[in-house]
């Protein structure tokens, strides 16, 4: 049976931005978005909008879902508030599931030494040697990168960052995926007929 939910974590001064077209285009085209909190506590995003998550860190099964979404927060710089949570990424990357993270998650997951062996992303690279990581060679200046089943990006490339995402699940392709990613990172209003066909 092919997994159609995704998981996008949601904690206090997580980045609301960052995972809107990711998100909005998974749901357009048949996968459901759950939330996953280290409770079921409301959180509030860095934009003051409260969420209640749909089930907690410790109920989340890699078994029950097609991706883990990490996005950007204060928290990630603040301590070790949501290191549940890239300890909960490595556990999806052991069982083959993808991981797709952003800005600040980025730092989560080098702390947690998932990069140390991934090509990878992020601000820029010495805002992750300062987490003392050892991934520094793998580090490359692009928008985003996929490695396996690990997906990165900075904090200004939310839409290089979904174009990966509907690339690793198959949700555009090909000529799809590159009108979509022009239509919504350049504004080329060429691609829609594409994206329409």
């Amino acid at each position: 049976m092919t997994r159609t939910t995704v998981h996008l974590a949601v904690y206090d001064t997580f980045a609301d931005w960052e995972t809107g077209h990711t998100t909005a285009h998974l749901t357009q085209n048949g996968f459901t978005v759950r939330t996953v909190g280290l409770s079921t506590d409301p959180v509030t995003t860095m934009g003051g909008v409260r969420v209640q998550p749909d089930l907690a860190l410790a109920d989340l099964d890699p078994a029950d879902s097609a991706l883990l979404i990490l996005t950007g927060a204060h928290l990630w710089d603040a301590g070790d508030d949501l290191a549940p949570f890239a300890a909960a990424a490595r556990t999806f990357l052991d069982a083959g599931v993808p991981v797709a993270a952003i800005c600040g998650a980025t730092a989560g997951l080098a702390r947690e030494g998932l990069l140390d062996d991934r090509d990878h992303t992020s601000a820029v690279s010495f805002y992750l040697a300062a987490t003392g990581y050892q991934g520094g060679e793998h580090y490359r200046e692009a928008d985003a990168v996929t490695d396996g089943d690990l997906i990165t990006a900075g904090p200004t490339e939310p839409v290089a960052l979904a174009r990966e995402v509907f690339a690793k699940l198959g949700v555009y392709e090909g000529e799809k995926l590159d009108a979509w990613y022009r239509l919504f990172h350049d504004s080329d209003a060429s691609a829609f007929a594409v994206l329409e066909s």
